[in-house]
């Protein structure tokens, strides 16, 4: 059952990881232009748009400045999470910026809109990730533990 844990710890790291990283590539066209199957922005004009329709009561300027803020923190987050270092302050981190994501879409989208893209499961899931106590097949384990010796 451990190993169960592990393994399962292993896959949400790497969903959660994946799941900041390829909307980054959607927002810098890498996917191709908006309204091309499944890309969602195709630029980074588009992402501003609907960063200030999360954001209605700040300016498209600033809306431009948060979007930018949430794409490093996003870029950053998938790394550490990906490769397996600072997990828990990533996985904190990733707690609070879906959840501002989520409440931002059930106020100024709709309430349905975080559920329909599970934006609360993937900002509690975080915070499940967080919580746990070490993490094998990481930076973080090779850290704490040392290397292993091939005796």
């Amino acid at each position: 059952m451990k190993n169960f844990h592990s393994i399962g710890q292993l896959f949400l790291r790497f969903a959660l990881g994946i799941g900041f990283l390829l909307p980054v590539l959607d927002r810098i066209g890498y996917f191709g232009e908006a309204g091309e199957p499944n890309v969602a922005w195709g630029d980074w004009t588009a992402f501003v748009v609907y960063t200030h329709q999360l954001m209605p009561y700040i300016t498209l300027k600033m809306a431009s400045y948060f979007a930018f803020i949430a794409t490093i923190l996003e870029l950053v987050l998938g790394i550490l999470l990906l490769v397996g270092y600072k997990i828990r302050y990533a996985a904190l981190g990733s707690f609070a910026l879906t959840l501002i994501f989520a409440l931002s879409m059930m106020f100024f989208l709709h309430f349905r809109a975080p559920f329909n893209y599970s934006v609360f499961v993937a900002s509690f899931a975080s915070l499940l990730l967080a919580g746990c106590n070490n993490f094998p097949w990481s930076i973080d384990s090779r850290i704490h533990n040392g290397p292993k010796s091939k005796s």
